[in-house]
């Protein structure tokens, strides 16, 4: 493996059943531009996904990465490749999409894995985005205090202000939230607990912030590497986890779901 051995993607690497010769099936990239009705700002997404047996799995790059000739040569040198020789590809999203969808095909989420389903309603972007910030923000095991939200949602901020708590937004890229807030890029200490987009798993701010926590609960809403995650609440290394598997969301005005795991709490 390429990776580090001290990373928390490595870990859980190690410890996953052999694919034997699996094979990914179809590698695809979906490429978003959203800004709801109502806000002042938008965004866009980019995912790489792989489908492995009977699951996807999935890990969010920065927007533009795998446009054009980048991501064909991504997509030809995925398909049909062998699971056992892809987690061990030198490229980060790479080895998390194909991780969390050889687990996911192993074992799919929720099945009598110790989540339980979150069923988000249909309706518009906002009434979706809102159903799962609300689901999420119900993650943090607290009542008061400074939450470090790593991976800026403006409906998740909301939703936890109305929880009583203190966001503080946090991503690397900066910037300001819809209310003009601005966006912190490192992580500092002043928080008690953390909210954390799956998006940390790859680019190694996820095993940052694990050396930081100093026992401080770390919650994860994860889209990318949704079923790595999963293992990694069974670790201990996460309180509480939002594992949404491909389709997101933001893909379907019909009904969607989550699946919602705990470990230990304060």
């Amino acid at each position: 493996m390429s990776a580090p051995a001290t990373t928390a993607l490595a870990r859980v690497t190690a410890a996953a059943p052999d694919p034997g010769d699996a094979r990914v099936s179809t590698a695809f990239v979906t490429r978003q531009g959203v800004r709801h009705d109502g806000r002042r700002g938008g965004y866009r997404n980019e995912v790489l996904s792989v489908r492995v047996g009977a699951a996807v799995g999935s890990c969010a790059v920065p927007p533009g990465s795998l446009a054009g000739a980048a991501g064909d040569a991504v997509l030809d040198r995925v398909v049909g490749g062998p699971v056992a020789d892809l987690l061990g590809d030198p490229d980060p999203a790479v080895r998390t999409a194909v991780l969390d969808a050889h687990l996911a095909d192993r074992r799919a989420l929720g099945d009598g894995d110790g989540g339980w389903p979150v069923e988000l309603p249909a309706g518009s972007s906002v009434t979706k985005s809102t159903a799962r910030a609300a689901a999420v923000a119900d993650l943090v095991p607290l009542r008061t205090g400074r939450v470090l939200v790593v991976g800026v949602v403006n409906s998740l901020l909301a939703a936890l202000r109305d929880r009583g708590l203190d966001p503080v937004p946090c991503d690397r890229l900066g910037g300001t939230t819809e209310w003009g807030e601005p966006i912190r890029t490192g992580f500092g200490d002043d928080w008690d607990a953390a909210l954390v987009t799956g998006m940390t798993l790859p680019d190694g701010g996820f095993d940052d912030l694990l050396a930081t926590a100093a026992g401080r609960p770390l919650a994860v809403f994860a889209q990318t590497g949704a079923a790595v995650f999963r293992a990694l609440v069974a670790e201990g290394a996460v309180c509480a986890l939002s594992a949404e598997p491909y389709p997101f969301f933001w893909l379907d005005g019909g009904p969607t779901r989550l699946h919602v795991y705990r470990g230990w709490t304060t």
